[in-house]
């Protein structure tokens, strides 16, 4: 094997990770708290400080966005799938590609912090211990990848008279499952979508669920028009401000937000929307009661900022994560306000060797497995030297101006400070690496291909048609998408006359109709 890389975390970013180092020829060694992969997506009541999904999780993006490029989620399993086929998917992954002996599970990474001869060789000491043993082992590595996720410290904000409080406050991060909240007065502070999915299980069990929010949100359906929602790159090309009104006629056609009570001021397109089906269902039903933000506890509840009081047994924080990387020395990475400071959200622009990688520290309004396979492609090319980076100046440069760009299009919020868009931020990552197909080539080399690609579902198959890395499943995976899409729904089989017949007893309807009409007025 070539240069050893060290990789902390196999969560969905870890093992896309594994599998990139190998696909370059790099000897990764994969480190792991856990006694499992699958990170977030790990379901367990026993957890220490590591973050999980709730019991009840289901994805937000279908399965044909957050799979990985070259190993699509298989076509049985449901569209919008559990945790627990998320898992099950990554372990096919694992399997798949025989990742799982480059893991060393129960191993916690203490330190990673430059070798003695970081200066002339960009290498890393890195310190773990063994949950059996509690012995520290130093080793030292040519590169580091990062892939710790950033839903691991919860952010606790300072409400005022919170210490008087009799109640329960506890964060999402917490929340498994509904059990021990029955019957309880409940309020969720937050409507991302975990405060959100927290409301909505929480109203089914307990007295009454408030649900407090600062400036409002938009809501996401799954199903959008009665079909899976999917970016495309055609919509892409036009204007901002056609977008913006496109996005935000679609959501109200869907909810009424001003009649429920939960529209914001800002444009859709400027704060992350909420996936939720039923939360607006909730509203209407009373179960779940919309308040405006908390002005400050008292030993019973809260008062709102309007005036209001209620009673409360819990409230529950869904107030988001904050970076932390305890690992690292501040000359590394130095976290300000939530901001990384990283090109393209991968690499530091202060350090004079390109040997560590941040994987999956973005937000964007799509899937972030792909985009951090994406990253991973690029981080491991870039440590065998067969990519290069920018020089330092112009990546500082491009980061300052994406950040820019980003805070006046986004309400100022923690969350906003990783917040890309889906498929232009992923063209950015493939064109490092020369991934990205020519469409306009590809219309007159294969215009069947370059039509699915450009108009129909966006998918990370697109990343595998050129370039490094290339897949020979990849235009079938594009060009078949839909039959994948369908195939868990066609568990009851429709007879193509069934429906004929009901165009056609709504056409005799019309006849009728049309026929007593023309006899009424003639």
């Amino acid at each position: 094997m070539g240069k050893r890389v060290a990789i902390i975390g196999a969560g969905a970013s870890g093992l896309a990770a594994i599998k990139c180092c190998l696909d370059e020829g790099l000897e990764p060694v994969c480190f792991e708290k856990a006694d499992n992969i699958g990170g977030l997506w790990y379901y367990r009541e026993e957890r220490e400080d590591q973050g999980c999904v709730f019991e009840s999780t289901v994805i937000n993006t279908s399965k044909e966005i957050m799979c990985f490029s070259d190993f699509p989620i298989p076509e049985d399993f449901p569209n919008f799938m559990h945790n627990k086929l998320v898992l099950k998917y990554y372990q096919l992954f694992c399997d798949r590609f025989d990742l799982r002996k480059y893991i060393r599970f129960h191993t916690k990474v203490h330190f990673a912090v430059f070798a003695d001869d970081y200066k002339q060789t960009g290498k890393w000491k890195v310190t773990t211990t063994r949950q059996d043993t509690g012995k520290p082992v130093t080793e030292i590595y040519d590169a580091v990848l990062v892939c710790t996720g950033h839903h691991c410290t919860p952010y606790i904000p300072e409400f005022e008279g919170r210490k008087e409080f009799k109640g329960r406050v506890l964060h999402t991060h917490d929340y498994l499952t509904p059990k021990g909240f029955e019957n309880k007065r409940i309020m969720i502070i937050g409507v991302g979508n975990s405060g959100c999915d927290a409301a909505v299980e929480l109203s089914r069990c307990a007295s009454q669920v408030y649900l407090s929010t600062r400036r409002g949100m938009w809501v996401i359906h799954r199903l959008g028009n009665g079909n899976i929602f999917f970016p495309q790159r055609l919509s892409e090309l036009l204007p901002y401000s056609v977008k913006e009104r496109g996005f935000r006629a679609a959501l109200e056609q869907r909810v009424d937000h001003k009649f429920l009570g939960i529209q914001p001021n800002h444009s859709p397109m400027a704060q992350h929307p909420t996936v939720n089906d039923f939360l607006s269902n909730c509203i209407v039903n009373g179960s779940i009661i919309i308040k405006p933000d908390v002005k400050h506890f008292t030993s019973t509840g809260v008062m709102f900022q309007d005036g209001t009081t209620e009673d409360l047994d819990v409230v529950i924080l869904g107030t988001g994560y904050v970076f932390q990387f305890p690992f690292l020395e501040d000359s590394v990475i130095t976290v300000e306000k939530n901001q990384l400071p990283l090109y393209k959200y991968v690499f530091p622009t202060n350090l004079p060797h390109p040997t560590i990688a941040f994987l999956g520290y973005i937000q964007p309004i799509g899937a972030i497995n792909p985009i951090s396979e994406l990253q991973a492609r690029w981080a491991t090319r870039v440590f065998q030297g067969l990519t290069k980076l920018p020089t330092a100046d112009q990546m500082k440069a491009d980061m300052v101006s994406k950040q820019e760009a980003m805070a006046k299009r986004y309400v100022s919020s923690p969350r906003h400070t990783i917040q890309v868009d889906f498929i232009k931020y992923m063209d950015d990552v493939a064109i490092e690496f020369g991934a990205k197909p020519d469409f306009w080539k590809m219309l007159l080399s294969d215009p069947i291909l370059a039509v699915k690609c450009v108009c129909g579902p966006y998918s990370p198959y697109q990343y595998r048609l050129v370039g490094p890395g290339q897949w020979s499943g990849a235009r079938d995976a594009i060009v078949n998408i839909w039959d994948r899409i369908n195939k868990p729904l066609q568990s009851r089989k429709i007879p193509a006359t069934q429906s004929g017949s009901f165009f056609n007893s709504w056409m005799i309807y019309a006849i009728v109709l049309f026929v007593a009409f023309y006899f009424l007025w003639c």
